[in-house]
């Protein structure tokens, strides 16, 4: 029986940046800082190898985190005011924004893959490297499983009592693949933050279990659902963000407009 999924939401932005501070292919991956050492969450920042000098930059934010006041978005903004990134964006121009959920529970959170008529592929089913924040490799690779799965159930003698047939070989074949190996390795990597130090104490372990390969013989326990964390405002202050200075910074309405989604603004409400 797989745990609840973990979930992290990530916040996301493309610089057009000035040319002398952009190093195609350089990849940063930050963790903590500007969240507290109890809070779950890092940045990264990747220099796309485009003719026009591109990065991307991000910050992802665990959704286990007790503080109610705190915001996702607004500490990605502080987060871009660091020393050490700011400069990349000095001079530059954001010219898109988006937000995602990612599945973060890893291999104590994969659910049933299969199901009559189809199965479960990629961020679907929860197959994200949580360290390496990278999913799309195990994404490819399960939708080549599913096809042959699929193919298979397709040309068999196989019967189903239901409307569609079940791709009963794909969870073996996802067992059978390196998508599985890999996503044991790490399974501890997520769930070891959760401990008396915090954010020093995640770093410690995952260091020791990187020297294992993730061999320890113990599979460490998420703690129970994302919202179970959650705690009354009543026990918190609320957070005192710095003003967005719209150069660096951008406050929430500008950022949505740069989505790129296109809607009514005035149509009605659908949730009831």
């Amino acid at each position: 029986h797989a745990e609840p999924q973990s979930y992290g939401l990530g916040v996301k932005e493309v610089w057009e940046v000035r040319p002398e501070v952009h190093s195609p292919g350089r990849v940063e991956h930050t963790i903590g800082w500007p969240l507290d050492k109890k809070t779950y969450g890092g940045s990264f920042l990747y220099h796309l190898n485009e003719s026009t000098p591109l990065v991307a930059v991000g910050f992802v934010v665990g959704l286990d985190y007790v503080n109610p006041y705190l915001s996702p978005f607004k500490e990605f903004q502080r987060f871009k005011h660091h020393p050490s990134v700011i400069k990349t964006f000095e001079g530059g121009k954001r010219i898109a924004y988006g937000a995602r959920a990612l599945n973060e529970g890893g291999f104590q959170s994969l659910p049933k893959l299969t199901f009559p008529g189809g199965c479960l592929v990629g961020c679907s089913a929860g197959f994200l490297n949580v360290p390496k924040i990278k999913g799309t490799h195990n994404a490819m690779k399960s939708g080549m499983l599913a096809a042959e799965s699929a193919y298979e159930a397709i040309t068999s003698e196989q019967t189903s009592p239901t409307a569609g047939l079940e791709p009963v070989s794909y969870t073996e074949r996802i067992k059978d693949s390196w998508i599985w190996k890999e996503l044991k390795s790490v399974r501890n990597f997520r769930p070891s933050f959760h401990n008396p130090l915090g954010l020093y104490g995640g770093l410690v372990y995952s260091g020791f279990s990187m020297i294992l390969g993730g061999r320890e013989p113990w599979t460490l326990s998420h703690g129970g659902a994302d919202h179970t964390k959650l705690k009354p405002a009543k026990e918190f202050k609320p957070i005192d963000y710095p003003k967005p200075d719209g150069v660096i910074s951008f406050d929430l309405n500008t950022s949505v407009a740069l989505t790129g989604t296109n809607h009514e603004a005035d149509q009605p409400p659908h949730l009831t």
